[in-house]
């Protein structure tokens, strides 16, 4: 094996999360090396929602255009979910827009969802890290063992083609090796939750003719409520390959890829010629690790938390976890941050995870075999009327599943050692409707500039001050001192009083390099830096404290 020397840090995993990670370090020159077991390459993705928070960390990266570009169908594919008796059926009812995929200018966010497979994300990734100089990615390697001391940790790797071992000395190591983590198992973390809430199959085929063997309009997804085989199925590449996953099977009943053409036959009710591609079980359960580090050890996506993917919002999680200890590693390698801030990944994390693996939970319990009834499929006015009713039901039921902005941007790390908290927790609404705030703990709030970009392109790799006409400049002077004096990396960024009327409703604006509020308030305090960048670490030094002292 080659001399792998010594990196700031060792990833495990190669996935969006390990990924994410990998390119948010590498943005800000962090020496990094990303292992991969696997060449990262293949049919079967279960995540193929790419959210508007995970595109906005694209765009901050300079790469969601290179996604959008990569879309097999193009981004103004229908962003249609549409529930089917079958797909040679009925329809049933239509949610639209779903996870804000259409690609329309919205105040809310900058970047639009997207539906592409993972592995098309993966790759325009990956592409993307390969340009920074500071990553080295290595595939076909394979985590041995590791070890940790005050200062270092040495990481152990093998060549998995010729079995060669080699050494790396590092500061930090990050699991990012899914759900079944070595390195989860190395700092005796235990997933705690519910296993096998259901048994599910993820078959790829290909079917040339079947966009266009059905009636019903372009969808990115069918639901097929029908007591054969219930299922989800729809397009997911070009050259008319598709996925199906069955809801519900008849126990002990195996799907193969022998077997799996003459049950989405049964499924569709479309006889078409059929290639299966691939056919793999997986599990749906709802877990969450007890602890998420060990000293210099950590774990991110997948491998600290596990949930039903019905919401599409697993593969998002492990990005955003990327995202988060991407800059805090940065700021304390680099010097800018202090011991507050990794000690903040899991208690600001956690939260968020628990929040989300409750609702894709209540989404799953909710399936399409749940939906059928008897005469659902038969001819004739009374089944129309059966239908209409059913689709009402259903649409009650699911919309939630697929307009889920509250979730995706609402949630507010008000529990964080490093925000300045104003108190009790903004009140929890409904998860389908994000409602900006500027509240310290939640997103900083999105708008469009005078000259069409986005306020977060302004925010640059650091700290932001944002700062409204009434602000006084002594202040905004006061900050820009500080920064300099503590070394911390500080844009400030001007609104006019139009734009900062129902957004930013105080002067002064803190945000974080992950466009979270730290703080806000009327007059600036040198302290603030302390608190936000993990400096003040003494437990009588709450965020509240430091909150009634300079708000």
């Amino acid at each position: 094996m080659e001399e792998l020397g010594e990196q700031s840090i060792v990833i495990v995993g190669a996935g969006p999360s390990g990924l994410a990670l990998a390119i948010e370090l590498g943005s800000r020159g962090v020496p990094t090396l990303l292992i991969e077991r696997n060449e990262r390459v293949g049919y079967a993705p279960r995540a193929k929602t790419t959210n508007v928070r995970t595109r906005t960390h694209l765009r901050r990266w300079g790469i969601a255009d290179k996604l959008a570009a990569a879309a097999p169908f193009g981004v103004d594919y229908p962003a249609n979910v549409s529930f089917v008796t079958r797909l040679g059926g009925f329809g049933l009812t239509r949610i639209e827009n779903t996870s804000n995929f259409e690609p329309t200018r919205n105040d809310l966010y900058p970047e639009h969802g997207q539906w592409i497979p993972q592995y098309t994300l993966e790759q325009v990734m990956r592409e993307h890290a390969d340009t920074l100089p500071s990553v080295r990615i290595r595939f076909n390697t394979e985590f041995v063992s590791a070890t940790q001391d005050a200062e270092h940790v040495l990481v152990t790797v093998r060549d998995v083609r010729s079995g060669a071992e080699g050494q790396v000395r590092a500061r930090y190591l990050i699991g990012a090796d899914g759900a079944r983590s070595a390195i989860r198992e190395l700092i005796g973390a235990k997933l705690e939750g519910q296993y096998g809430l259901s048994r599910n199959y993820n078959v790829v085929f290909r079917a040339p003719g079947l966009a266009e063997a059905h009636s019903h309009a372009p969808s990115v997804m069918f639901w097929q409520v029908n007591p054969v085989a219930p299922s989800l199925i729809g397009p997911m590449d070009k050259d008319d390959v598709w996925y199906f996953m069955p809801t519900r099977l008849p126990k002990g009943f195996e799907v193969t890829t022998e077997n799996a053409a003459d049950l989405i036959r049964d499924a569709t009710g479309i006889d078409l010629p059929y290639e299966i591609m691939s056919s793999d079980e997986w599990v749906a359960s709802s877990f969450i690790a007890d602890k998420y580090r060990d000293r210099r050890f950590f774990l991110i996506g997948d491998a600290c938390h596990l949930h039903p993917p019905f919401g599409g919002f697993g593969m998002n999680m492990g990005v955003a976890d990327g995202a988060d200890l991407g800059w805090k590693l940065a700021a304390t390698l680099q010097g800018w941050g202090g011991p507050g801030l990794l000690e903040s990944y899991e208690t600001e994390r956690r939260a968020i995870h628990e929040e989300v693996i409750a609702e894709a939970a209540a989404n799953h319990s909710v399936l399409s075999n749940d939906f059928w009834t008897d005469e659902l499929e038969a001819p004739g006015e009374a089944g129309d009327r059966l239908r209409r009713e059913v689709g009402e039901r259903i649409y009650a039921a699911k919309e939630r599943e697929f307009h889920t902005l509250g979730t995706v941007l609402g949630g507010c790390y008000t529990a964080s050692p490093i925000i300045a908290s104003e108190g009790s927790a903004p009140e929890k609404g409904d998860t389908r409707v994000y409602t900006p705030s500027s509240r310290p703990g939640c997103l900083a709030p999105h708008l469009w500039r005078a000259d069409g970009g986005s306020v977060y392109d302004e925010f640059g790799q650091g700290f932001a001050l944002v700062v409204t006409p009434d602000a006084d400049i002594a202040d905004v002077r006061r900050a820009k001192e500080d920064a300099v004096a503590k070394g911390e990396p500080l844009a400030v960024v001007e609104l006019s009083a139009l734009e900062a009327e129902t957004r930013y409703p105080l002067p002064l604006t803190l945000v974080r390099p992950d466009q979270y509020v730290a703080w806000r308030g009327r007059r600036w305090s040198s302290q603030l830096f302390d608190l936000a960048a993990g400096w003040d670490t003494k437990q009588e030094a709450s965020g509240a404290r430091h909150a009634e002292r300079v708000v």
